[in-house]
C-alpha cells in the first residue's frame, strides 16, 4: 500500500498534476476576471445598440447596479465575515468560483438583448427577435 501511495505521488509530480494553493486561487481569480470582462463587453454592446432607447438604457443601468449589489450581498451570505483563517486557504478560489458562476448567469440574461429571442415570445419583448 505504501509503495502505491509513493508511486501515485511521484506520478503526479512527474506529469505536473500538482498545483499549489496559490496557483489554484490565481487560476480561479483569472477565470472570474475573464467572465467579468465578458460581462462588461456585453453590457457595453447593449448600451451602444440601444442608445436611442433612453428609458431602456436608464433602467438597464439601474438594473445592473442592483444586480451588483445583489451579487455582493449573496456572496456575504455564502461567506459571512468570520475570524481570519476561518475558511482556509481555498477561500479565495471559492469566492472567485462563486463570482464567476453568478457572473455567467448574468451574462446569459444580458445576452438576450444582443442575440434576441424566439419569435412569438411576447412576454420577453422588447428585446430583438432572432433571425
Amino acid at each position: 500500500m505504501k509503495f502505491i501511495l509513493i508511486f501515485l505521488i511521484s506520478l503526479t509530480h512527474t506529469f505536473g498534476f500538482t498545483q499549489t494553493q496559490d496557483e489554484i486561487n490565481q487560476q480561479a481569480i483569472n477565470s472570474y476576471r475573464k467572465a467579468d470582462s465578458e460581462l462588461n463587453e456585453i453590457y457595453k454592446k447593449i448600451l451602444v445598440e440601444y442608445k436611442s432607447d433612453t428609458a431602456f438604457i436608464r433602467n438597464l443601468k439601474v438594473s445592473q447596479r442592483i444586480w451588483i449589489s445583489f451579487r455582493n450581498a449573496e456572496l456575504k451570505t455564502k461567506y459571512p465575515d468570520r475570524e481570519s483563517g476561518y475558511y482556509g486557504s481555498m477561500h479565495p478560489a471559492c469566492i472567485a468560483s462563486y463570482l464567476e458562476q453568478v457572473t455567467r448567469e448574468r451574462i446569459k440574461t444580458l445576452k438576450i438583448w444582443i442575440e434576441g429571442i424566439e419569435e412569438g415570445d411576447i412576454c420577453s419583448e422588447p428585446s430583438k427577435t432572432k433571425e
